[in-house]
C-alpha cells in the first residue's frame, strides 16, 4: 500500500527532493509550507500525488489542525518529515535572545508539536515513521554555529528518546544529518546572521562560507533523498543517518574526539563514588 507523507518545508532543498522522490515512488505527499504557491510546479509534476498545505511550523497551535486535515483527507499519515529550517551564523555572544528563541521555535518546538499530533494516529495503526532532519551540526558544533547547532543537538536528544518510546508501537525514528548540499538554505539572503562584533575571528570566517557560490557545494539533494527512502525501507532503519562525505567525516571525527576526551580522564572520572 502506498504511503502518505507529511513533509514540512517541501518547497525547496532536501524537503523538496524527498517529496519528489516519494511521489515518484507512487506515494502521496502533502507538503506543509508557508506559501503553498511555492509548490505549484511540484504539484503539477506529480498530479494526484503531491498537494500543498499552508502551515507555519512555528505556529505550534496549528500543528494539530494540519495533521487532522491530512488524516481526514487521506485516512492516515505514514511518514512525518520534520524538514523546515534555516541556517544561522553568529558567535554565541553575538546571538540575541530573540534570534535564539526563533531558531528553537523552528527547529525544536515546531517539530515537537507535529510529533505530538501524529503519534496517536501512528500508535493506533502500530506503524509509521518520523524523519527528523537534523544536520552534521547536530553531532558536532563550530564557531559561529552555536545557535543553529544548539537547536539541532536539542532535536537529536529529543528524537533519541522518542525512538526508545515508540519502538514498541512499530514506529521508526530516523535522524538525518546532512552535510553541505546544493540547496537554498545556504543562500546569503536566507541565512540568519547575528550582528558581527568583529571580535571572533573563527566565527567571521564561517560568515564567509555562507557567501560562497552555490556551485561549490558538493551534495546532490536527489541522491540524499534516495538514501533517506532506502533507509526507511531497510529491514533495520538506523537511528542516525549522516549524509555526504563531509558529514560522515565530521561525525566520525567528532566521535573519536569524544572518545579521546573520555578515555583521557576515565580513571579519575570513574573514581568519583563515595568511599565504601
Amino acid at each position: 500500500m502506498n504511503r502518505v507523507w507529511l513533509v514540512t518545508g517541501a518547497n525547496s532543498g532536501l524537503g523538496r527532493a524527498i517529496a519528489g522522490a516519494a511521489a515518484a515512488a507512487g506515494d502521496v505527499v502533502v507538503g506543509a509550507v508557508r506559501r503553498p504557491e511555492a509548490m505549484d510546479d511540484l504539484v503539477e509534476a506529480h498530479p494526484g500525488r503531491v498537494e500543498a498545505l499552508r502551515l507555519d511550523v512555528t505556529d505550534v497551535a496549528a500543528a494539530g489542525t494540519a495533521v487532522r486535515e491530512v488524516v481526514a483527507r487521506h485516512g492516515r499519515i505514514d511518514v512525518l518529515v520534520n524538514n523546515a529550517g534555516r541556517a544561522h551564523v553568529g558567535a554565541v555572544e553575538e546571538t540575541t535572545d530573540r534570534e535564539l528563541r526563533d531558531l528553537f521555535d523552528l527547529h525544536v518546538f515546531g517539530p515537537a508539536a507535529l510529533v505530538r499530533a501524529v503519534l496517536p494516529y501512528m500508535r493506533e495503526r502500530r506503524s509509521g515513521a518520523i524523519v527528523q532532519m537534523s544536520s552534521m551540526g547536530g553531532q558536532t558544533s563550530f564557531a559561529g554555529g552555536g545557535a543553529y547547532c544548539g537547536t539541532k543537538f536539542a532535536l537529536e536528544g529529543m528524537s533519541e528518546a522518542l525512538a526508545d518510546e515508540v519502538r514498541e508501537f512499530g514506529i521508526k525514528v530516523l535522524i538525518v544529518e546532512p552535510g553541505v548540499f546544493r540547496t537554498s538554505i545556504f543562500d546569503p539572503g536566507r541565512v540568519g546572521a547575528s550582528a558581527d562584533s568583529g571580535v571572533y575571528t573563527a566565527a567571521s570566517e564561517i560568515r564567509g562560507f555562507f557567501a560562497a557560490a552555490d556551485a561549490t557545494r558538493p551534495g546532490d539533494p536527489a541522491k540524499a533523498a534516495a538514501v533517506v527512502l532506502a533507509a526507511l525501507d531497510a529491514e533495520r532503519t538506523p537511528l542516525r543517518l549522516a549524509l555526504g562525505e563531509d558529514a560522515v567525516s565530521a561525525v566520525l571525527g567528532h566521535l573519536e574526539q569524544v572518545r579521546e576526551d573520555v578515555t583521557a580522564w576515565e580513571k579519575q572520572a570513574r573514581a568519583t563514588a563515595f568511599d565504601a
